[in-house]
């Protein structure tokens, strides 16, 4: 139910954003928009409220049961508040196993379509083709690092390639090349007007060939580093591809990690905000329903706000991107085992 409420508040604003957009782009059809940006964007929003609307349910339903007296019965029954947690927990796992598998599979899918629409139809600039990477680079290993001027991830070609190999960080071997192509067949790089350098102790070896073909340790779809790239992946892909990275001596890869973290701490604090939501709405007040909320709303956006500050922290290079995405469930379960002992004792 409130999720039926967060998810049509969430698209009027978001549609009253873009609704000019949506008309001044005479190639979109409304079952266009509807299927390829909508559906996207409730899976997205909608993985992204369920444990903050759990977290309202919880205190809405609790509260109900508070004002009817009900917890008093229960308790006069001689059932523990622990015992009272239990169904609460039941239902928060079977929210927390579906969390997971949207986050760590079905997610990455929706995020690469929502992607993919927004930047052919929404952030579109004029005369910019989104096929295209300008100044890529990309370190292979501890010792060799490839650049690209321009690279066409739709034919496969770039421009003004550079492969360069070092030895104690000394250059040792260089490879120049006016055109790149990728030859998915062959699994195999071709390149064009190529000058190669052999560093010696004693002089130089320069040869240059009109085109040769050559094996090297990255795909086309490595260069694409911006960080949209790791939502597209799932998780299993988004592992390999850090191991990888790692191997080859990439040093920053955090931004990666945050969002491979992030997958599994957002389902788990279903269980912290289901904690803190019985223990607070599970005593009558005189504000009754209308307190309850409003104290919770203030603690889910504390959440979602500690949540976007861990992120951001998470990614910079000295930052420890477990510690860092997890801090915001440590804090609340803090505060959510605090709550649960005072309860308890009292």
């Amino acid at each position: 139910m409130i999720l039926g409420i967060l998810i049509p508040i969430s698209i009027a604003i978001d549609l009253s954003e873009k609704v000019d957009k949506f008309l001044s782009n005479e190639s979109l059809s409304f079952l266009t928009i509807l299927k390829d940006y909508y559906l996207n964007f409730i899976v997205i929003f909608g993985n992204t409220f369920l444990p903050l609307a759990l977290f309202l349910a919880v205190i809405f339903f609790t509260t109900k049961l508070a004002s009817n007296t009900e917890i008093i019965a229960i308790h006069s029954a001689k059932i523990s508040f622990t015992r009272f947690l239990q169904p609460y927990f039941i239902g928060s796992t079977l929210i927390v196993l579906f969390g997971l598998g949207m986050n760590h599979f079905v997610l990455p899918y929706s995020n690469k379509k929502f992607i993919e629409f927004s930047r052919d139809h929404l952030n579109k600039k004029k005369y910019e083709n989104p096929h295209l990477l300008f100044n890529s680079n990309l370190q292979l290993n501890e010792n060799s690092f490839v650049f690209i001027k321009k690279y066409n991830t739709r034919s496969s070609t770039g421009s003004h390639f550079a492969y360069e190999k070092f030895d104690n960080n000394e250059l040792k071997y260089k490879i120049l090349a006016k055109r790149v192509k990728w030859n998915e067949d062959e699994e195999q790089y071709q390149l064009t007007d190529v000058r190669i350098r052999k560093l010696l102790q004693e002089e130089d070896i320069i040869q240059t060939k009109a085109a040769f073909d050559t094996l090297f340790d990255f795909r086309p779809n490595d260069l694409i580093t911006a960080d949209f790239k790791a939502k597209e992946m799932n998780s299993i892909d988004l592992a390999a591809f850090i191991d990888k990275s790692e191997k080859r001596g990439v040093k920053n890869l955090n931004a990666y990690l945050v969002e491979l973290h992030k997958r599994t701490s957002l389902p788990i604090s279903s269980y912290i905000l289901t904690l803190i939501g019985v223990v607070l709405a599970s005593k009558k007040k005189r504000g009754g329903t209308g307190l309850n909320l409003a104290l919770g709303i203030s603690l889910m956006f504390a959440y979602v706000f500690f949540l976007k500050v861990s992120e951001v922290l998470g990614a910079g290079v000295e930052s420890n991107p477990l510690l860092m995405v997890w801090i915001p469930n440590i804090c609340f379960g803090v505060l959510g085992g605090y709550l649960y002992l005072r309860k308890v004792i009292t």
